[in-house]
């Protein structure tokens, strides 16, 4: 798997990331969203530099202009529902794009810290032959991801697949690593220390689907 960490140099993308995870920031819902979709237009930026590209000519009011537009088609596809701020951000690069969407979650039987990831909801285009980025603000266990993709291209071969997160622990990383193909690109803002006994990241930023659109019974 080609791992691409792009908060290792300094930019305004570890600014919003400092304020997802301030708790008095926290507190705003809109601002956070804002946020999410914010660092979303900056890892779209830095993917669309690993897509393929074509000549084409544009007429100016003052002659041609040669120059390139991109030659894949792309689709993006959010994990409901935490994943639409961050889709959003995407959509505002790719405004080109298709898009899905799928719901999974960690559903406990016995309300234990045991869990199951339950994909149902699933609308989304054909993925043949295109560009597939799986949009999830949090990469945890993995499980969910992995689950997905398993789910959605069954019958479908995308050209390539990219996996789009926030923030990620090692333990996810390392758990794509060994099931998903050496091919998959994951994309990554920032890399925490670990998960916790309940499989959240520490010290990560809480639920980010409940920051952003309220708490859940």
């Amino acid at each position: 798997m080609h791992l691409h960490n792009i908060s290792q140099n300094n930019s305004i993308l570890n600014h919003f990331l400092a304020q997802i995870r301030d708790v008095t920031v926290q507190k705003d819902s809109m601002r956070f969203r804002k946020n999410i979709e914010r660092i979303g237009e900056i890892m779209a930026y830095e993917l669309s530099k690993t897509l393929e590209y074509k000549a084409i000519d544009v007429q100016t009011p003052l002659g041609i202009k040669h120059t390139t537009t991109i030659a894949d088609h792309v689709v993006l596809c959010s994990i409901l529902r935490a994943g639409l701020a961050l889709h959003t951000g995407f959509m505002n690069i790719f405004d080109n794009a298709e898009n899905g969407f799928v719901s999974a979650y960690r559903h406990h039987y016995d309300n234990d810290d045991k869990f199951d990831i339950l994909v149902e909801y699933q609308a989304a285009p054909s993925f043949e032959n295109k560009i597939l980025i799986l949009i999830d603000p949090m990469l945890a266990t993995g499980q969910s991801i992995v689950a997905v993709l398993q789910k959605l291209h069954l019958e479908q071969k995308p050209k390539e697949i990219h996996i789009a997160v926030v923030i990620a622990a090692p333990e996810g990383i390392e758990y794509l690593k060994q099931n998903l193909p050496d091919s998959c690109h994951l994309w990554i803002a920032a890399i925490d220390e670990k998960l916790n006994e309940k499989n959240y990241i520490v010290p990560g930023l809480g639920d980010a689907g409940d920051l952003a659109y309220g708490s859940k019974l």
